[in-house]
């Protein structure tokens, strides 16, 4: 017998018995255990992925407990309403899909792993930013105008019947949704794609106090001074005086504008600091990574 065959035969019992130790439920068991920790380690290093966890429930009953308590006490309003709930969902799309807009669009680009690619180019951050915010735009509309069409074919409300103040109501939403989105931009610059789930979900921490289908009024007068520092409630109010009185308050489209123009400012320094802490540590490159 060769030295090698005599290596080979003296290896046979180990390799058998490693064969067996790799079946059975123990063994299937540690193996469960080592890829549940795996996933563990991957929460306990990404923050976003614990609040979300957290997130989508509590929102839901804060939400939903807010609207029947409104109706409970207000049934009366959905009578005078009919078009109140569609008008205020499809005003809700603009400022989730114009968020989303950027996100997506921005996180394409680290799907892809391209972001560093494109920095390699003389692309500047703003441009980046400028062509973030057209595509949310562009996004929007076409998810926005073919929803409208269906309310009026299914339920014989137009949302256009809002006249020129719609106008105002849509600008004012989509600046808002631009300013959290270049701040879940910022975000992915620092965490890459551990932070992905910050786009989905960001948005809709301020829906339980924005008024979308209830006044401003109804919530804690706590709340009701958190809820007037953001643009959405002025919105939303503004729209329910313009179906329910008649009038377009002036003073509710400054405001929001006014608060706008600061979220913005804030999005826009969010996105460039963090784009230089991102080129400054290399982050840009490991744009693909968790």
């Amino acid at each position: 017998m060769t030295a090698q065959a005599e290596r080979r035969d003296a290896r046979a019992p180990s390799a058998i018995a490693g064969r067996y130790r790799d079946r059975g439920p123990l063994a299937a068991a540690r193996r469960i255990g080592a890829m549940v920790l795996r996933y563990g380690f991957l929460f306990a290093k990404s923050w976003p992925r614990l609040v979300e966890l957290i997130y989508w429930p509590t929102v839901q009953v804060v939400l939903w407990g807010l609207i029947s308590q409104f109706f409970l006490h207000h049934s009366s309003w959905l009578v005078q309403a009919s078009g109140a709930l569609l008008a205020a969902a499809l005003l809700w799309d603009v400022l989730f899909r114009s968020e989303l807009g950027v996100a997506v669009s921005f996180m394409e680009e680290m799907w892809s792993r391209n972001l560093g690619s494109l920095f390699v180019a003389p692309l500047r951050p703003y441009e980046m930013a400028a062509s973030l915010l057209t595509m949310s735009l562009l996004r929007t509309l076409i998810g926005l105008v073919p929803a409208s069409l269906v309310a009026i074919v299914l339920y014989e409300y137009s949302i256009y019947d809002l006249g020129l103040p719609l106008l105002a109501f849509f600008v004012n939403l989509m600046v808002m949704g631009w300013a959290f989105g270049l701040v879940v931009c910022g975000l992915l610059f620092r965490w890459g794609l551990g932070a992905e789930s910050v786009a989905w979900f960001a948005i809709f921490a301020i829906a339980p106090i924005s008024g979308i289908y209830y006044p401003i009024s109804e919530l804690p007068q706590w709340v009701q001074y958190v809820a007037m520092a953001l643009p959405p409630a002025h919105v939303f109010e503004g729209m329910r005086a313009v179906m329910f009185q008649g009038i377009f308050r002036t003073d509710l489209f400054l405001y929001a504008a006014g608060l706008n123009a600061l979220y913005l400012a804030i999005g826009v320094v969010t996105f460039l600091y963090a784009f230089g802490i991102a080129r400054r540590r290399g982050l840009i490159l490991q744009s693909g990574a968790e």
